[in-house]
């Protein structure tokens, strides 16, 4: 008998990005009592088209859509769990144990994403032998140490820009294959290792362009 997990689907970015609103969506559909979903009821409410939603489905599950019945709602889910890797568990550590950093360690939602906080750092002597959440909160100078004795997979800065790109480079020699970065920095990194950037300034700075560019038509409408 084989006990090895089934492996993930190769899926193609652009589907990868639009799995984790997908499971969203299904989810909550799960909680008000469906056991379906049907193509046409997922490509409105995300306005896609019923085609694209097929794709979708099919590039993470093989069981495929009955007429009249739908996706059978709890085996699509665990399908887009499987893709997304949700099943399997991540350490993760996190860099800068300030007030966005605290947030993080504090939100119980990353375990049902499969990322486990093993620790948190910050270069605040005050902060050390501390809990976030329940996270312990280590010195600074230990992080090399423990990234390497508890096999990390993800490290996450929330650090001041200026320190960023070192602590980087040192999760990178620890050998972290994966950069969560919070910084408002670019990051260099040598290959194999991922960097996903969250710069709240440009998001920042195109929600202030959407909202100036509103109220100059509210004004012209107005005039």
């Amino acid at each position: 008998m084989n006990d090895r997990p089934v492996p993930a689907p190769a899926v193609s970015p652009q589907t990868f990005r639009r799995l984790p609103y997908y499971l969203q969506y299904l989810r909550a559909l799960r909680d008000t009592g469906a056991a379906s979903v049907s193509a046409p009821a997922a490509a409105a409410r995300f306005g896609f088209t019923e085609v694209q939603v097929r794709k979708d489905f099919a590039a993470v599950s093989q069981t495929g859509g009955r007429p009249k019945h739908g996706f059978d709602l709890q085996e699509l889910i665990e399908a887009i769990e499987r893709a997304l890797g949700y099943h399997s568990a991540h350490n993760a550590v996190l860099i800068g144990a300030g007030s966005l950093g605290r947030a993080l360690l504090s939100y119980d939602g990353f375990r049902q994403y499969g990322v486990h906080f093993a620790a948190a750092f910050d270069a605040d002597p005050a902060l050390a032998g501390t809990r976030v959440g329940g996270v312990p909160v280590l010195s600074a100078t230990e992080l090399e140490r423990f990234c390497r004795g508890t096999r990390v997979g993800i490290g996450i800065l929330t650090v001041p820009a200026p320190a960023a790109q070192a602590v980087c480079d040192r999760l990178v020699g620890a050998g972290v294959p994966a950069v969560w970065n919070f910084a408002p920095v670019h990051l260099v990194v040598p290959e194999g290792v991922l960097v996903q950037n969250e710069n709240m300034a440009s998001s920042l700075a195109m929600l202030s362009k959407h909202l100036r560019g509103r109220l100059q038509s509210e004004g012209r409408e107005r005039a």
